[in-house]
């Protein structure tokens, strides 16, 4: 068996991009020239997905739209020699097959996988959240075999600092982190007072999990704010079954907020290669700084 299905929850409103995201929903804007959509998918397809559910809200057809045919818009690239960009767009959900979910309320992280459910059926699925970029697939692709190999479900996790744990949701783990990245799992702690922490290892945006969550999901009281959290659900798998954690040192980009989109897009604009040279000479003369 294979891990071929992603879940990518993407029903949230963007508060904190707003006015922009009264209009254009936060997934959709761009990491230089490509939605942050699009990056997570990319990921996805890379460790060998074949199928995306986004769970969306009614509210943002802008979702739906950006993976629908255009064939003007590819018509008109063609006619004034853009044969490349043309490919491009034709390629938009071609390499994997996307279906759409629904969130009608903002119940939490744990409503939104559970919308999933009867998209996703009775088969290991990857969660990916898209306020998280990573730089590779490295690491989703590990958790996927480690998840099929033991039968568990499993979390992304990093290592912080100690005095950053409470800000995060974090593991307890059961011995030490072997030499492939992969540590048990007894417990999963949601931000912990420092001193309490079982570990400085926290869970970030990328889960694969085996379908019998959505039964915890089902099960789940809400939380604070009335919403269903994910990591009640997982503890419940945690306390009943294998549970292991990935740790790999695969560059991060936290961009659900302002400050973590502009330093995504200024270090990805700096390393690309049809861009990068000239935004470095336009970020030093910005900045004043000639080593830059």
């Amino acid at each position: 068996m294979r891990v071929t299905t992603a879940v990518i929850p993407a029903a949230g409103l963007g508060t904190r991009f707003l006015p922009a995201t009264k209009a254009v929903p936060k997934e959709l804007l761009p990491i230089i020239d490509v939605p942050a959509l699009q990056l997570i998918i990319d990921e996805a397809v890379g460790a060998g997905i074949e199928h995306i559910v986004i769970v969306n809200s009614r509210n943002k057809p802008a979702i739906e739209a950006y993976f629908a045919d255009a064939p003007e818009i590819i018509e008109k690239l063609i006619a004034s020699g853009r044969p490349e960009m043309a490919e491009r767009m034709r390629a938009l959900g071609r390499d994997v097959r996307v279906s759409f979910a629904y969130q009608h309320a903002a119940l939490g992280l744990g409503h939104a996988v559970g919308c999933a459910r009867d998209v996703v059926g009775h088969e290991p699925f990857a969660v990916m959240l898209p306020d998280e970029l990573m730089g590779s697939s490295e690491l989703l692709g590990v958790m996927c075999d480690v998840c099929v190999s033991s039968g568990g479900s499993v979390v992304g996790l990093k290592r912080v600092p100690r005095d950053e744990v409470g800000a995060y949701g974090v593991i307890d783990p059961i011995g030490d982190i072997n030499a492939d990245g992969v540590v048990a799992v007894r417990d999963l702690v949601e931000k912990p007072a420092v001193a309490d922490a079982p570990s400085d290892l926290i869970i970030i945006g990328r889960y694969v999990l085996t379908p019998d969550v959505f039964t915890a999901i089902e099960h789940l009281k809400p939380g604070a704010g009335g919403e269903l959290q994910l990591t009640d659900a997982l503890r419940v798998q945690a306390g009943s079954g294998p549970f292991h954690g990935v740790l790999r040192d695969v560059r991060r980009y936290d961009t659900g907020n302002p400050v973590g989109w502009l330093s995504a897009v200024v270090e990805l604009a700096l390393d690309h290669p049809q861009y990068g040279p000239a935004f470095r000479t336009e970020l030093r003369r910005v900045i004043g700084e000639p080593n830059l």
